[in-house]
């Protein structure tokens, strides 16, 4: 009978402890449940209906704060940029504001830098933030992300700076010109000295006026909308045409080689520009007597095969800090030289331009005193077959692409400078 009862007794003592433990495990599944997490941050229900629906499409980053101050919803972007962590807003500006609308109900805006995640650099984010009320218990805080913005409106205001620089020296010395020869009206000889600079000053004010034209050009039309096979030899053709009076004063030897059978697809006039603007700083870099040498073949790359066209130059050469900003409008590597040569800066950022839109790149390998490589790479024209099936005078195209293999030969650059006798 006692041991009747003591097995009793145990089995209610176990009973009562097997509920308290399941009490317990309830409870802390129910706490559990209640934390929040990344997931229910973006699906906690405490939000008005439609809210979160409004949020997902915005373009800005967006946060919702409790009055507690922690984070009912934050969309990707917020966590991409660094605003949230752990569940809590981790800007501390933007937290004091938040308490501050709470507190008033006013709307508040500000900008603010912020530094990248993951970088040591100290580079920062420039980021515009709006917080407002969202009902009588939540704050919605709104980031967008103005740093592009902000380094395009840079550059624009660099450019400006420098177009109004440029086109002041030349408008400069033609006015003082003019006063000189009206000074000298009775010496002809001083007439027409000041002429001829005049007429020098007027060509590179016009040339100036040119490029600038031809750059807006290639930065806001669709090359492919009048796209076309373009042979390279017409290319390299033109190109050398373009600068054979300066290569025939300064006695520089201009020579082609493996441009023929090759087609680039895109705006013949954007190309004929580019090509000619890179053999054009060959010649006026280069020393009397030297040679320049220009050079195509077909490599084959994983999207396609591409055209390649080197220009090569026996010129000064270019370090390596100045090759980081050969491409940059108005930069250039001897301004006294180009002063001469009536430079303006610019031919490079064309190149760059018309090379990007077409699909391809330009790259510069040079040596102070060995000379310069400039290679232009574009794709080459793989739709010149169907298009030479509607157009009769394109069927020679057939042979040229689809089925051709690289060449082997690469680029090799031309000797060091030597000046002949």
């Amino acid at each position: 009978m006692d041991v009747n009862a003591a097995v009793a007794a145990a089995a209610a003592i176990a009973g009562v402890l097997t509920g308290v433990i399941a009490m317990l495990a309830f409870r802390w599944s129910e706490r559990e449940q209640k934390r929040p997490t990344r997931t229910s941050l973006h699906t906690d229900p405490v939000l008005p209906p439609g809210v979160d629906t409004v949020l997902s499409v915005l373009r800005s980053s967006a946060v919702v704060l409790d009055e507690a101050d922690t984070v009912v919803k934050a969309s990707s972007a917020a966590y991409a940029l660094g605003l949230v962590r752990g569940g809590r807003l981790s800007v501390e500006p933007m937290l004091r504001m938040a308490r501050d609308t709470r507190r008033d109900g006013e709307i508040r805006q500000v900008e603010l830098d912020l530094p990248r995640r993951g970088t040591g650099r100290g580079e920062a984010l420039a980021v515009s933030a709006r917080v407002a009320p969202l009902g009588s218990r939540l704050v919605l805080l709104l980031v967008e992300d103005l740093t592009e913005a902000r380094r395009i409106e840079a550059v624009r205001r660099d450019f400006v700076a420098n177009v109004s620089h440029e086109l002041k020296t030349p408008v400069g010395a033609l006015s003082l010109l003019s006063e000189a020869v009206m000074d000298a009206s009775d010496d002809p000889e001083a007439v027409e000295r000041f002429a001829g600079r005049m007429q020098i000053e007027a060509t590179r004010l016009t040339n100036l006026v040119q490029e600038l034209i031809d750059l807006s050009r290639v930065q806001n039309d669709d090359p492919l909308e009048d796209a076309e096979p373009v042979r390279v030899d017409e290319l390299v053709a033109e190109a050398i045409d373009r600068c054979r009076h300066q290569a025939g004063t300064k006695q520089i030897t201009m020579a082609a080689g493996g441009t023929a059978d090759l087609h680039v697809w895109g705006n013949r006039g954007q190309l004929a520009a580019a090509l000619g603007n890179l053999v054009e700083n060959a010649v006026n870099y280069s020393p009397a007597r030297t040679r320049v040498g220009i050079a195509a073949r077909r490599v084959t790359a994983p999207g396609g095969d591409l055209i390649e066209v080197a220009v090569t130059d026996q010129g000064i050469g270019i370090s390596e800090k100045d090759k980081e900003r050969v491409f940059e409008r108005f930069y250039r590597v001897d301004p006294a030289r180009s002063r001469a040569t009536g430079g303006t800066g610019l031919g490079l950022a064309i190149v760059k331009h018309v090379a990007a839109s077409h699909g391809g790149e330009v790259t510069v390998w040079s040596a102070e005193g060995q000379g310069s490589t400039f290679t232009l790479r574009l794709p080459e024209a793989g739709a010149a077959r169907d298009r030479a099936q509607q157009h009769p005078d394109l069927d020679d195209l057939d042979d040229e692409v689809g089925e051709s293999t690289p060449q082997s030969s690469p680029y090799e650059p031309l000797p060091a400078p030597e000046v002949l006798p």
